[in-house]
């Protein structure tokens, strides 16, 4: 284990880096599209690029990298990441905006692949399920961190673009730098998207679900917070406590889930979180500190639906499928997670701001529904304890290079990840 501990530490601090400049990023968007009047519209339109740049790069970035190797496509990304946030700060401006998050987008897939990648080839067998948790652990410190950071100076003005772009910079001193050898390559594997649906109604709608959520949440979280009259502390709280929320109820939930019939968990999950987001609409205006402990209990619910919908569609499959079934699950979340800003920014035009946890409890409602429904369909058949594999905690988003570190999956110890789709936030 202390052989693991350098290369290890030196690949998480530099993802560490990635992370809180990426969740200094939305911060510092969030924040400075209020103060330039885009409707919550466009605001979300804007965010949804990056999450459509994020799930292009899963398709483009691979190919890179095996034509330059891993450490170059590194550095070529991170120099164009750690520029674009300057773009920002010098052009306010919808459109371009959009197109400067659609490229972080892509420019983040690729780094998030290349650390996974050499992720995998750090850990040895035994020692998967330890190198995931951390990597989760660590994305998701790292996110909270990153909302803090709006703090520090002028969050209006050019400081947080500046140490969004430092951080983006100083990533590549450990990665660059590293004494892992660099791993191999393989092509992605193929597979029909209709088939998820019929392995697992639930399992698809909740990814998607899982999408909408948190796409929203990350991109317009700031948006919310101003709108209703939160102090800068107060929305930097917020975020960060939803956040650690989620890292802190995976272990009890998918303890509870391994026990039971996940659809009943999930179906319960989805029913309790919607009633918090609906006592946090009416609760917004009025109770700041109450929706911060709201936050905690919601993010604790809701980061959870992925993980909790990826093992009820493992349950179900073969273990050869695992990760071609990951990967279109992991698809089906960046369409939930392009579509979900624009959209709640659309209701937030239209009804408030403070309507953004409105969306959340529809979303919510709607998948709770739909798990009822489907959980009572005779044509599908709860699994047994017997055939259940452990849930894995995830931050709500999700990484299909991480999902290669997962110890369900048989042929881990000689695969190496061609594509990932990470958390926008991490």
């Amino acid at each position: 284990m202390n052989k693991l501990l350098i290369p290890l530490a030196s690949l998480l601090s530099g993802l560490s880096m990635l992370v809180i400049g990426t969740g200094l990023m939305f911060a510092a968007i969030g924040a400075q599209a209020g103060a330039a009047k885009f409707s919550g519209l466009v605001t979300g339109l804007v965010m949804s690029a990056y999450f459509a740049g994020f799930v292009y790069g899963t398709y483009a970035c691979p190919a890179i990298i095996r034509r330059v190797g891993h450490i170059r496509a590194f550095a070529a990304m991170a120099s164009i990441a750690s520029a674009l946030p300057i773009f920002h700060a010098l052009w306010t401006n919808a459109w371009a905006w959009g197109v400067l998050r659609f490229v972080t987008g892509v420019c983040l897939v690729g780094l998030y692949i290349v650390v996974e990648s050499w992720l995998n080839v750090v850990a040895t067998t035994q020692q998967r399920g330890k190198v995931f948790a951390a990597y989760m652990a660590v994305s998701g410190i790292s996110m909270a961190t990153g909302q803090w950071l709006i703090l520090v100076g002028d969050r209006f003005g050019f400081m947080p673009f500046a140490l969004a772009s430092l951080l983006f910079s100083f990533a590549l001193i450990p990665i660059t730098l590293t004494t892992v050898d660099e791993p191999e390559t393989m092509a992605a594997p193929k597979f029909a998207l209709k088939e998820l649906f019929y392995i697992s109604p639930i399992g698809v709608i909740g990814t998607v679900g899982s999408g909408l959520l948190g796409g929203a949440f990350y991109s317009l979280g700031h948006v919310f917070g101003e709108g209703v009259g939160f102090s800068e502390r107060g929305i930097a709280m917020f975020m960060a406590a939803t956040i650690l929320g989620g890292a802190a109820f995976q272990w009890p939930v998918g303890h509870l889930s391994d026990r039971n019939d996940r659809r009943w968990v999930l179906f319960w999950v989805c029913a309790l979180c919607a009633g918090v987001a609906s006592l946090g609409f009416y609760l917004t205006r009025d109770y700041e500190s109450s929706l911060i402990f709201l936050g905690i209990v919601y993010g604790g619910l809701s980061f959870t639906v992925y993980g909790l919908s990826v093992a009820h569609v493992n349950d179900l499959i073969d273990e050869s499928k695992v990760l071609e079934v990951t990967s279109g699950l992991l698809l089906m979340y960046g369409i939930g997670s392009t579509a979900g800003p624009t959209l709640a920014g659309g209701v937030m035009d239209w009804l408030g701001p403070e309507a953004l946890m409105l969306y959340f409890a529809v979303v919510l409602g709607i998948l709770a529904l739909s798990v009822w429904l489907f959980a009572g369909a005779k044509y599908l058949h709860p699994s047994t304890s017997s055939h259940k594999t452990g849930y894995v905690a995830m931050d709500g988003t999700g990484s299909q290079a991480v999902l290669q570190l997962d110890p369900r999956r048989p042929d881990f110890e000689h695969s190496r990840p061609a594509r990932a789709l990470t958390d926008p936030g991490g």
